[in-house]
């Protein structure tokens, strides 16, 4: 008799799951079918416009749709919406790539990729999207935080990004440069003016939910002030991470100052006493990140850090204004994607 309640309850959660499941089902299917119906309807006045050279024709076009449309259907077809569903077409001029996009994001999501100013960051955005499963308000928000700016993939020639990016598209696999980031933005954090390194992990604990979402997903928080014991001597490595989708422990050093090229042999040491003795089978090689308040480029440079696992990214515990963030960011992509190239000319 005791039993009855209880049994109720449970087919009640699963009849309130299975609900759950049709109501996304149907909301996905309408997406889908409303996407693809803009999509229709920008590729049949694309085919017009293109027919007749002149601007003025196409605007003509347009305006006078939208009017007819509206008095049959009511709101909905504006001029705006109108040039919209030209933009959808134009992004994607292969239906079959629409229709796997738009099965996992919403028309509001393409609306916002559509208008980016190239097609590398559209792809950046849409794989993202796709692969952490972003609402509308987070794209919109790692949009306006410059995330492909900073992410490690931008510095890349564009051929390499485009690779990686089909890579994660296709097979699902998520590289290092996809994830790290420089520099990271930790304002949230509320430090005062002359914190020390125990005051900064102090404060990232204090907002871990909010020092992950910055750092990606994906991480998971290990452990602080890890005691590693090497020959008889005790080091303690800041913070331990563990990243799901690389299959990786990540270890975080935090600095106060500039970068220094002894910081290199720190971290390499933490590195491989992890993989000696922390690294479970079926894992992937250990991987450091050193936070600085200031990157020294050449040194970085001339230590070849990715070769040992090793990335450095700058921290800003304040945001400069958006104009000079962007053109730092736009500076140093072209800086290292010169770089690179002539790396590869001399054959490096």
């Amino acid at each position: 008799m005791n039993d009855k309640p209880q049994n109720i309850n449970n087919l009640f959660s699963e009849i309130k799951q299975l609900i759950e499941e049709a109501k996304q089902n149907v909301a996905s299917t309408v997406n889908a079918t409303t996407t693809v119906l803009y999509w229709n309807v920008g590729m049949k006045i694309n085919s017009e416009i293109l027919g007749n050279k002149r601007a003025e024709y196409g605007k003509e076009v347009v305006k006078s749709l939208s009017r007819q449309l509206t008095l049959e259907y009511g709101k909905g077809w504006s001029e705006q919406q109108l040039r919209h569903c030209l933009r959808i077409a134009e992004t994607f001029p292969d239906k079959e790539i629409l229709y796997t996009v738009c099965r996992q994001l919403s028309w509001s999501h393409l609306r916002t990729i559509m208008y980016l100013k190239d097609d590398i960051r559209r792809e950046f955005y849409t794989a993202m999207s796709q692969l952490e499963n972003w609402n509308v308000r987070t794209l919109n928000a790692k949009i306006d935080s410059m995330l492909f700016e900073r992410t490690a993939i931008s510095k890349k020639p564009d051929d390499l990004i485009k690779h990686e990016l089909k890579g994660l598209k296709e097979e699902n696999k998520l590289s290092p440069d996809l994830v790290f980031r420089d520099p990271y933005f930790l304002n949230f954090l509320g430090l005062e003016d002359n914190f020390s390194e125990k005051s900064l992990e102090d404060a990232i604990l204090r907002e871990l939910e909010k020092f992950i979402l910055e750092l990606g997903q994906g991480f998971t928080f290990v452990e602080r002030q890890k005691r590693i014991l090497i020959d008889g001597d005790s080091f303690k490595l800041d913070l331990l991470f563990y990243h799901r989708k690389l299959k990786r422990l990540v270890a975080i050093d935090l600095k106060l100052d500039r970068f220094k090229a002894k910081y290199k042999g720190q971290m390499e040491l933490y590195l491989r006493y992890l993989e000696k003795y922390e690294t479970e089978k079926g894992e992937e090689t250990p991987i450091g990140l050193i936070l600085c308040s200031e990157g020294s480029k050449e040194q970085i440079e001339l230590l070849q850090l990715e070769k040992s696992g090793i990335r450095i990214a700058e921290y800003l515990v304040e945001l400069p204004p958006k104009e000079l963030l962007q053109k730092k960011l736009h500076n140093v992509i072209e800086l290292e994607k010169k770089r690179l190239s002539a790396k590869k000319l001399k054959g490096e």
